[in-house]
């Protein structure tokens, strides 16, 4: 190790420090030039010459010079570097001796790639030793070699003797040590056993989170009576017994990573992922457009629950229907379900501007035109048109057809309490099972009519004509017998006797069953608002053309025929009693000649009420302003009312584009228009870009709450008798998981344990960093 220099040698090494700041312009920038530019060649030459003559310079260039130079200086004493500094060696100052001249050499750098250049003090320095000793004064310090550290090295004739022997020395590999340690977590450095820990930590929590997240996706509880009878538990000791790292890691009991809080909170994270990605897609639409459906229910513990659903139109221009989440409301007012919706929005950061749809049912607290939720969203953004849900108006419409008639409404009522005494007798579908199956080896069970859905009977219907034999045979047995339902069979079996039965549910099976076709086309997501109108008209049609005497004969005849084979009771007119004279004032009243003229009657009734309704509900004031919309798609001709509502439209173009889009390309609908704009090149596709809006905003919006329907199907596997006590924020992380599937498969576990380490201190410590 070097010696002290004498004092002389120190004196004189003070006076270099002082006199530095004293030097000419051409060592200023050449200072300034060793940290902006390492190595140029020619052009740095060049430059270094234009600064030896900056007295010429402008003001305003003289002050950018210094301010370049403070900070170079600030950087240099703050010790900010990350790396040290090794600029070109031109830059550096050449050693004078008395009969030559020495030069800094650039080979040192690689040799000794811990050579730092200080501007400041014009000379070498050590960049370890430096950061180490030059602010703390320790041991190692103390003995240290100054001109590496304080004063900068400039004796280029010893230079090589200097770097070796400084760089074997004690110091100078404990300030590298030092560095080393401080860059890295102590604890790494101190166990490696630590390492190896943390690395099998995070080996287990991902089998924790594919655990939770194959359970969630398939819908299974993750707890059970007791800790180690949980589904997860037991599916984790199921995989422990492949892997040895985690059946090591379930014997050491840590069971505080498999806590319900814990799963709460990975629940958490997984389902915020699926749902921030659909906000961000619909925030990064080309047209941000999208719309709303809502629609509510109760689950198992009788807790009401909201499921909101968002619509949006792709770059492709495909619709799509994304559930977001179950929302529990204390009270089902138009104002408490508004709130839901805004509140939802603010919490995707999806603006209210964007809204331009939404889709509940008929209910007065939904579609209120004063205090309902669609109105009250209005109030803020006038341009989210409120559409009655189709399937829900197709389900009004049977209703009201069935009960317009007392010989169909009979007829259905027959057949649910027939559904529900099949399913609460074992020894009724023990007989009908045995009955059945002597006369057709295919026979179905036959299931309660649902109270709500009436579009959904036709089934119901079939399965009772198609067995009726049978059912006679089975009602008959029962009733024999001594049973509670004994009684209940035999009622059942004198209605079942009547050839009136059989011929109600033959009427009611082609209205029912045209109407049930129309439902279940309202439940798909590519069906648009111009879709449902010509499917509508289409059903309308066809109805109306059943309304004739032909018609009717054939299905009276066919019901005569199956009274005839079955051996029940002919079909015959109840003689109704006749009115007081005092009200008819001695008229004579109209009275059937047989029963064919009597039930065509009725059979008409249904009808009319049929095209009645179908005419009012799907007349809605949003759908027909929708309507003028398509019009304008259709026919070219613009509508300035309408167009001039929406923000994003602009007329002029549109009247430029729209012409030239339907002079190359036919198309008789939205959906068909969409499907060729999304079929187009992109140069080709920017022509029409409002074209493409119109189209978007026909599209955006929903015919049907389906999507929402969808969901109360997962609601009810997951909410069962035994998860009645589950809560709100979990059942919620459970059933965006459920419902989307596809997205939960696509969702990177390492993404899931980073979030959760991050967490806190204690989890980085123990779980380490995700690669």
């Amino acid at each position: 190790m070097s010696t002290m220099p004498p004092p002389t040698k120190r004196l004189k090494q003070q006076q270099d420090l002082l006199s530095f700041f004293k030097k000419s312009n051409v060592s200023e920038q050449q200072c300034r030039d060793s940290t902006k530019e390492t190595g140029k060649g020619e052009d740095s030459a060049t430059g270094l010459e234009a600064g030896s003559q900056s007295e010429g310079e402008t003001g305003v260039e003289q002050q950018g010079v210094q301010t370049r130079d403070t900070q170079l200086r600030d950087s240099e004493v703050s010790g900010q570097r990350t790396e040290p500094n090794q600029p070109h060696p031109k830059f550096i100052d050449p050693q004078a001796l008395a009969n030559r001249t020495l030069h800094f050499q650039g080979k040192w750098y690689k040799e000794f790639p811990w050579l730092h250049y200080d501007a400041v003090k014009n000379g070498i320095l050590c960049f370890y030793c430096m950061a180490i000793y030059q602010d703390k004064l320790t041991p190692f310090g103390a003995k240290s070699e100054p001109a590496f550290i304080t004063s900068g090295f400039k004796n280029w004739k010893k230079a090589c003797e200097k770097f070796k022997a400084h760089e074997n020395s004690h110091t100078h590999r404990h300030a590298v040590s030092v560095t080393a340690q401080e860059s890295h977590p102590i604890n790494a450095q101190l166990s490696s056993a630590l390492a190896t820990q943390q690395g099998d930590n995070r080996h287990c929590l991902e089998k924790i989170v594919s655990s939770i997240k194959y359970l969630v996706r398939q819908g299974q509880a993750l707890r059970g009576h007791d800790d180690d009878d949980s589904n997860l538990y037991q599916l984790l000791k199921n995989l422990a017994e492949d892997d040895a790292l985690l059946a090591k890691w379930l014997l050491r009991s840590q069971k505080e990573y498999l806590s319900p809080q814990i799963q709460n909170e990975i629940l958490c994270s997984m389902s915020n992922s699926i749902v921030s990605e659909i906000a961000d897609t619909i925030r990064n639409l080309p047209i941000f457009e999208f719309a709303i459906i809502m629609d509510g229910t109760q689950d198992i513990s009788g807790k009401e629950q909201e499921s909101i659903c968002l619509r949006y139109i792709d770059s492709d221009m495909k619709p799509h229907e994304e559930f977001i989440g179950l929302y529990s409301v204390s009270e089902t007012t138009g104002k408490s379900l508004a709130a839901v919706v805004k509140d939802v929005l603010l919490r995707l950061n999806l603006p209210m501007h964007g809204l331009r749809g939404q889709t509940y049912d008929g209910a007065a607290n939904m579609s209120g035109k004063h205090a309902g939720a669609q109105a009250l969203i209005k109030q803020e953004q006038p341009l989210a048109f409120f559409v009655h849900c189709g399937a829900h108006c197709t389900n009004l419409i049977a209703q009201k057809a069935c009960l317009a008639s007392v010989l169909i409404r009979d007829a259905l009522d027959w057949v649910n309490q027939l559904g529900v005494l099949f399913s609460q007798s074992g020894k009724f579908k023990a007989i009908h099972a045995a009955t059945a199956h002597t006369e057709n080896p295919s026979c179905t069970a036959i299931k309660p009519l649902c109270p709500t859905r009436w579009a959904v009977r036709s089934k119901a219907i079939r399965d009772v004509l198609s067995q009726y034999g049978s059912v006679l045979a089975s009602l008959q047995e029962m009733a024999s017998g001594a049973s509670n339902t004994a009684s209940t069979a035999n009622g059942l079996l004198g209605q079942f006797r009547k050839g009136k039965t059989v011929l109600g549910l033959i009427l009611a099976s082609p209205v029912i069953d045209e109407l049930e076709c129309l439902s279940i086309s309202f439940q798909k997501r590519t069906q648009t608002i111009a879709g449902m109108r010509t499917a509508v008209k289409v059903v309308q049609t066809s109805l109306k053309a059943k309304r004739n005497q032909e018609s009717f004969n054939t299905l009276f005849e066919k019901a005569m025929a199956e009274v005839q084979s079955l051996g029940v009771k002919p079909i015959t007119v109840t003689q109704r009693r006749p009115p007081p004279k005092r009200f008819t004032e001695g008229a004579k009243t109209h009275q059937p000649e047989c029963a064919n003229d009597h039930y065509r009657g009725e059979f008409f009734k249904v009808l009319d009420v049929v095209d009645a309704q179908l005419t009012g509900l799907f007349n809605q004031d949003d759908l027909l302003t929708l309507q003028k919309l398509e019009e304008t798609l259709l026919s070219g001709t613009i509508d300035a009312a309408v167009i001039g509502k929406y923000p994003e439209l602009n007329r002029e173009l549109l009247s430029v584009q729209l012409p030239m889009f339907r002079l190359n390309y036919s198309f008789s609908n939205s959906a068909e228009a969409a499907g060729i704009i999304g079929g187009l090149p992109g140069e080709v596709r920017r022509l029409f870009g409002q074209v493409e809006t119109l189209v978007r905003l026909l599209l955006v919006v929903s015919v049907s709450s389906s999507e929402a329907e969808r969901s109360f199907s997962a609601l009810r596997r997951l909410k069962t008798w035994l998860r009645s006590t589950m809560t709100q924020n979990r059942l919620n992380h459970v059933a965006v998981c459920h419902v989307h599937k596809d997205k939960l498969d696509l969702l990177d576990k390492k993404s899931v344990c980073k979030q959760f380490v991050a967490a806190n201190e204690r989890r980085k410590k123990h779980f380490g960093s995700f690669a």
